[in-house]
């Protein structure tokens, strides 16, 4: 996984790269480097919700055997 902070960390930093662009604040020279570092933000929040999908599918069975009393 790349170099990202934590989920609201990286969602930050993305939005910000997002909202460079929306502004025209973004030059030519670093338009590859933030796009680049974009995907790679966008590739680790993916890979944190597919790692996140699979324990709550892991949980989901037992937590719905606490709820009825199992």
């Amino acid at each position: 996984m790349s170099n990202v902070g934590d989920w609201n960390e990286a969602a930050d930093e993305l939005n910000a790269i997002v909202a460079s662009f929306d502004e025209g604040e973004v030059s030519v020279d670093d338009l590859f480097a933030k796009l680049e570092r974009a995907t790679s933000i966008i590739e680790a929040l993916e890979e944190r919700l597919t790692a996140t999908k699979a324990r709550v599918d892991e949980l989901a069975p037992r937590i719905a055997k606490v709820a009825n009393g199992e």
